[in-house]
C-alpha cells in the first residue's frame, strides 16, 4: 500500500511502497489497464499500479483512474479496492487544501477498514490519523492534530515501524505553534533517533532539516549553523529535492543573521531553484519573500522588484493568500527604502484589509468543516445501520424458513418478538437521534467561539507588532533624519522638503498607532466594552468630522464577556465609518442598553439613509462584517 504526505515546514514525507516513478512507467501502465476492460478486480488491481506510481508525478491524469477504481470496487463489492482508494483520495484533496473532501474520503476510509485485523491494514489506519493530524494542524485545529498524531505514534510505535518518526515530525510542528518550543525540540528530537536507527538515510536527512528550521524560528542561529554542517555531506550527497530546498533556505536565514546578504541571497536562490524542480509553488512563494527582503538590505532594489512583482503576481494566479500578504509587507519595505512613503502606507492598508478578509474566510472555512465532519459522522452511523439491517434481513428469513418447516407456532413466536424488539429500538433510535441534535448545536456553538477568539487573539498580536516592532523602526528613522538634520549643509528648497519628509514621516508614524489601536483597542481590554465605546465617540468627536452622542443603558459596572464585547466594539466602529464615508452628516447617536442577558445596540445618523436594495446588491465587505459578526 502507497502513503505519501507532506507534513512540517521541511516538507517531511511520508511515503512507503515504491519511487518516484517516470513517465514511460505511466505509460506503460496506461497500455495495460487498456488491454483489461473487464470491471473486475483485475482491472482494479493494474489501476493501483498506476495510480501508486503517478500520485508523485502526474496526479491531474491520475484523478480519472482513482475515481474509477473507486467506482469499480464499489460495484464488485471490493473491501481492498475501496481502502485503497478512499485513502489515496484522502491524500489528493488534502494535498490541494481541499480539507472537506479529504476529510469525506478519510472518514470512508477507516470505515472500510474497520473490523480488518491484517497487519497492513491496521498500518493503514495508523496513516489516516497521521494524515488527519497534519489536515488539523494545517486548518488551526491543534487539539485534533495533536489527539490523531497520538494514535497514529501509539499504532507504529507497537508495530515498531520506522514511520513514527515523520509522526513525532508532525507533532513537533503542533507544539511549535503552541508556543511549546520545548515540546516540539522534545519530538524533533525523538523523531531524528528513531531516523538515525533506521539507518534510512533520507529520513535522517528530512528530520534534521526539520530540527534546524526550529532553531532558526527561535533565532538561535549558532546552533542552526553547526547542525547545517552537520548534516550537509549528507543532503548534499543525497541530492533529494525536498531536504535540499531546506537546507539552503535555513542556510540562508542564518547568512542573513549574519549579515552576509551576498551569501543569503545565493543560499535562498538555490532553495528556489530546487523548489522549481519539484514544482512546489507552495514552496516557491513562501521563499521569494526573504528572499526579496535580503536583495533589500543588500541595496539591489531592482532586483527585489522584481522578485516582488514576481510573488505578487503568482500570489494571484495560484490563490494563495500568504503569499499577497507578504508581497504587501515586502512592497511597503522596498517603496519606504525608496522615500515613496505614501505608496508604503497604501500597501500597509492593502494588508491590513486582506489580513482581516482572510480572517473572516478561515472562521467561515472552519464552521463549515465542523458542520461538514458531524454530517459524515452521521452518515457513517447511517451506513452502518444499513450493513447491521441487512444483515439481520437476511438470518430472519434463514429462520423464518427452518422454523416453518418444524413449527408453525414457532414462526408466530419470534414474529411477535422481533416485533417487540423493533418497537423497542424505533424507541431508543428516536432519543439517539435528539441526543445527536443537541451536541450537533453545540459542535457549532463551540467551534464558533474558538475561531471568534482565535480571531481577536491575532488581531491583538498584530497590533503589539505594529505598535512595537514597525513603530519603532519608524521612530528610529525619524530619529537618524532629525541627527542628520544638524550635521547637512541644504538649501532652502533642500530644506523645506527635508522638514516636508519628516512630516510626512510623523503622520505615518501616527497613523500606524491609529491602526494599531483600531485592532486591539487597550481600552476594550483593560476596562470593557462601556469604556471602549465611549473613548471610541469621544475620539470621532476631536476629529471634527462627525459629533457622536454616546448613550448607555444599565452597561456601566456590568461584566461583558470579553468575545462578546469585541464583535459589539467592531459593529459600532464599521457603522460610525460607514456614516462618515456615505451619510453627508454632522451628528449621530450611539446607543447600548441591557436587559438582563440581553444586549441592544443602536446606531442613528441625521444624513440622508440609504437604499436597501442598492445595498443588497454592492460589493462592499463593511455590511457583510457586520452581517458575519451579528450572526
Amino acid at each position: 500500500m502507497l502513503l505519501k504526505k507532506v507534513i512540517g515546514t521541511a516538507g517531511a514525507i511520508f511515503y512507503f511502497g515504491l519511487t518516484m516513478a517516470q513517465t514511460p512507467v505511466l505509460d506503460s501502465i496506461r497500455d495495460e489497464v487498456k488491454k483489461h476492460p473487464s470491471r473486475d478486480s483485475v482491472r482494479v488491481g493494474i489501476i493501483m499500479d498506476y495510480v501508486i506510481a503517478a500520485v508523485n508525478e502526474n496526479t491531474f491524469q491520475m484523478l480519472p483512474y482513482l475515481n474509477e477504481l473507486i467506482d469499480i470496487s464499489k460495484g464488485i463489492n471490493y473491501k481492498r479496492g475501496l481502502q485503497f482508494g478512499y485513502m489515496t483520495a484522502q491524500i489528493y484533496y488534502s494535498d490541494r487544501g481541499d480539507f472537506t473532501s479529504s476529510m469525506v474520503y478519510a472518514d470512508s476510509a477507516f470505515l472500510f477498514l474497520n473490523g480488518d485485523t491484517s497487519k497492513k491494514a491496521i498500518q493503514n489506519v495508523a496513516y489516516l490519523h497521521n494524515n488527519l493530524g497534519g489536515d488539523y494542524y494545517k486548518i488551526g485545529d491543534y487539539d485534533q492534530a495533536i489527539n490523531h498524531f497520538t494514535q497514529a505514534a501509539q499504532m507504529l510505535e507497537e508495530a515498531g515501524s520506522p514511520a513514527v518518526a515523520s509522526v513525532y515530525g508532525g507533532m513537533a510542528e503542533v507544539y511549535e505553534a503552541l508556543k511549546q518550543p520545548e515540546k516540539a525540540f522534545e519530538y524533533d528530537k525523538k523523531a531524528i533517533a528513531v531516523a538515525e536507527k533506521s539507518g534510512n538515510k533520507s529520513s535522517i536527512a528530512k528530520r534534521y532539516v526539520n530540527y534546524i528550521g526550529r532553531f532558526v524560528n527561535q533565532r538561535n542561529y549558532v546552533r542552526a549553523e553547526e547542525l547545517l554542517n552537520k548534516i550537509q555531506p549528507l543532503v548534499l550527497e543525497l541530492q533529494e529535492a525536498i531536504p535540499l530546498v531546506f537546507y539552503y533556505q535555513n542556510r540562508g536565514y542564518v547568512y542573513q543573521n549574519k549579515k552576509q546578504f551576498n551569501e543569503a541571497i545565493a543560499a535562498f536562490r538555490q532553495a528556489y531553484e530546487y523548489s522549481r524542480k519539484n514544482d512546489d509553488k507552495y514552496q516557491q512563494l513562501s521563499l521569494l519573500y526573504p528572499l526579496a527582503d535580503c536583495l533589500m538590505d543588500a541595496g539591489k532594489m531592482s532586483e527585489a522588484q522584481i522578485n516582488l512583482d514576481t510573488m505578487l503576481v503568482q500570489s494571484y494566479m495560484y490563490q494563495m493568500r500568504f503569499a499577497r500578504l507578504n508581497a504587501y509587507s515586502s512592497f511597503a519595505k522596498w517603496y519606504t527604502l525608496s522615500g515613496d512613503y505614501k505608496t508604503a502606507n497604501e500597501y500597509l492598508v492593502k494588508k491590513m484589509g486582506l489580513a482581516d478578509s482572510i480572517n473572516s474566510d478561515e472562521v467561515k472555512e472552519k464552521v463549515a468543516l465542523m458542520e461538514t465532519r458531524f454530517k459524515v459522522q452521521g452518515k457513517d452511523k447511517e451506513i452502518k445501520f444499513l450493513q447491521n439491517e441487512k444483515s439481520i434481513q437476511q438470518l430472519k428469513i434463514i429462520q423464518k424458513n427452518t422454523l416453518n418447516y418444524i413449527l408453525a407456532g414457532g414462526a408466530l413466536a419470534l414474529v411477535l418478538i422481533l416485533l417487540l424488539f423493533f418497537r423497542s429500538y424505533r424507541q431508543k433510535q428516536k432519543l439517539q437521534q435528539q441526543r445527536i441534535n443537541e451536541l450537533e448545536t453545540e459542535k457549532k456553538l463551540m467551534a464558533t467561539e474558538a475561531v471568534l477568539k482565535g480571531e481577536e487573539q491575532e488581531r491583538t498580536r498584530l497590533a503589539k507588532d505594529l505598535h512595537d516592532g514597525l513603530g519603532g523602526m519608524l521612530s528610529g528613522i525619524k530619529y537618524s533624519l532629525n541627527t542628520m538634520k544638524g550635521n547637512l549643509i541644504m538649501t532652502p528648497d533642500n530644506a523645506q522638503a527635508f522638514e516636508r519628509s519628516l512630516d510626512m514621516l510623523d503622520s505615518s508614524i501616527k497613523e500606524m498607532r491609529r491602526v494599531a489601536h483600531n485592532m486591539m483597542p487597550e481600552a476594550l481590554v483593560k476596562f470593557g466594552l462601556d469604556t471602549a465605546l465611549k473613548d471610541y465617540c469621544n475620539d470621532i468627536n476631536q476629529t471634527g468630522a462627525l459629533q457622536v452622542t454616546y448613550q448607555s443603558i444599565d452597561l456601566a459596572g456590568s461584566f461583558v464577556e470579553q468575545t462578546t464585547g469585541i464583535t459589539i466594539y467592531r459593529i459600532v466602529q464599521e457603522l460610525i465609518n460607514n456614516i462618515l464615508k456615505h451619510a453627508a452628516t454632522k451628528t449621530a447617536i450611539v446607543q447600548v442598553s441591557r436587559s438582563g442577558n440581553e444586549l441592544s445596540v443602536t446606531v442613528e445618523d441625521t444624513g440622508k439613509g440609504f437604499d436597501l436594495d442598492i445595498l443588497k446588491q454592492g460589493r462592499g465587505m463593511g455590511w457583510s462584517n457586520i452581517q458575519n459578526r451579528v450572526e
